[in-house]
């Protein structure tokens, strides 16, 4: 009972399980990419099962099969880390409706994702299709984003901390930012890397393609310093600024892969670091709105003491009542 309420009764434990909730949901965009870059996406010709016959991979289908196999083993992770994150808000003392919510949306959202994905094996790998199944890992990282957000922060009135044009600023960001993504699925459905030799691509100009995504790229780096500008202009607090310019390096190094891999013609290795850099950027970047807000404690909250959770995440915490002994002294 001790270690159940290690693991996940006690207030921080919500925090690690979200954490591992982000890692895994970036992991599976870059286990992914390995599909794709291997040309393994076919590797198991069915869904559910891996062929009519076998729930697994077989001998006859060698290292392909055991690829693709292998990463729809890891949907399992996904459902494992989603259940362990439900858990723990649900177990966490005291609970919070606002966490249990957040827990049950990412845990019902990871089967939908799965299902996308035997929707791109029934398909044949459509270009389309298999950026969809990408791209159903956004809401997911988001979401555990908010999860490890507002596990650390309790429930009360949201309090600004810049004033409203420079919030609007930070959630043009994020919109900039996923239409970067969006861009740059359909740069790689135009290109070589279908998942399968036999698989068709989408039918539009890669060069194209590549240049609009690269514009929206300059364009998200342009507001961005923008914001770190503003955030400077309106003395926001250090925090919101390191934020700030963490997002910056990661747009900037994003985009040196992403030039570099474009002018050595696309070698797997480099694509496989731009898809793991795309899912790091969408982290940081939805990062941004929660680090310009703080919270106020609820009114409701339940006051603890430290001696007994040894936290203060998410809770308003008071000295205890001096004993009568203490009084008389």
């Amino acid at each position: 009972m001790e270690l159940l309420q290690r693991w996940f009764g006690r207030p921080k434990a919500i925090r690690r399980w979200a954490l591992a909730c982000v890692i895994a949901n970036v992991g599976i965009i870059v286990t992914g990419g390995a599909v794709r870059l291997t040309e393994s996406g076919l590797g198991c010709p069915e869904w559910p099962k891996c062929t009519a016959d076998s729930l697994v991979t077989t001998p006859e289908m060698g290292i392909f099969g055991v690829i693709e196999f292998g990463n729809r083993v890891l949907t399992f992770v996904l459902v494992a880390v989603a259940l362990g994150a439900l858990a723990a808000a649900w177990l966490r003392v005291p609970r919070r409706r606002s966490l249990v919510r957040l827990a049950v949306l990412g845990m019902l959202y990871v089967p939908v994702q799965a299902v996308i994905g035997g929707i791109t094996v029934w398909t044949n790998l459509n270009p389309w299709v298999v950026g969809l199944h990408f791209l159903a890992s956004i809401p997911l990282v988001a979401i555990s984003v908010a999860l490890y957000v507002r596990a650390g922060e309790p429930d009360g009135a949201v309090v600004p901390l810049v004033p409203r044009a420079v919030t609007l600023l930070s959630r043009g960001l994020v919109g900039v930012a996923f239409a970067v993504i969006v861009l740059g699925v359909v740069v790689t459905g135009s290109g070589p890397h279908a998942g399968d030799a036999e698989t068709p691509r989408n039918g539009m100009d890669p060069a194209l393609m590549s240049q609009f995504h690269a514009d929206l790229v300059w364009l998200l780096v342009g507001m961005t310093v923008a914001l770190i500008a503003a955030l400077h202009a309106v003395k926001a607090p250090e925090s919101a600024k390191r934020v700030a310019y963490t997002l910056l390096v990661v747009e900037l190094l994003q985009g040196v892969i992403g030039y570099t891999q474009y002018y050595m013609d696309l070698p797997e290795l480099l694509v496989g670091m731009h898809m793991l850099g795309a899912g790091v950027l969408w982290v940081a970047v939805v990062a941004v709105p929660f680090s310009l807000r703080r919270r106020e404690p609820s009114a409701e909250a339940v006051p603890l003491h430290y001696e007994i959770h040894g936290e203060r995440e998410g809770d308003r915490i008071v000295e205890p009542e001096p004993t009568v002994r203490e009084t008389a002294v």
